[in-house]
């Protein structure tokens, strides 16, 4: 069974960074593609960022663009966001999801993001 496993959230004031990083264990790492997604208190899961399988194409949420990058290592088989300038709206249980090139979908347990002086 694929198991992924994020860390690296925590209590952080406005302007601040965190790392979030996800590893991945008996799952193809290096053919699927990685997404980080956030869900707020009463908002839905929304997608944050998307790397593909060799990590040649990203995408960002217009909310997040120039201050968070999405990033791996398909020899660790990790996946990592840097976010930086963070704002109380980031504010969130961030998701790591892989996904295989038969659309089958994984979710990791989330790690919370708290943003506040």
């Amino acid at each position: 069974q694929v198991q992924l496993v994020e860390s690296g959230g925590g209590l952080v004031q406005p302007g601040g960074s965190l790392r979030l990083s996800c590893a991945c264990s008996r799952c193809i790492f290096s053919t699927s593609a990685m997404s980080w997604y956030r869900q707020a208190p009463g908002k839905e899961r929304e997608l944050v960022a998307q790397i593909s399988s060799n990590g040649g194409s990203t995408t960002y949420a217009e909310s997040v663009k120039g201050r968070f990058t999405i990033s791996r290592d398909n020899a660790q088989k990790t996946v990592y966001l840097q976010m930086n300038s963070l704002k109380p709206e980031d504010t969130a249980v961030y998701y790591c999801n892989l996904m295989t090139v038969w659309r089958t979908s994984f979710w990791g347990q989330g790690t919370q993001v708290t943003v506040t002086t």
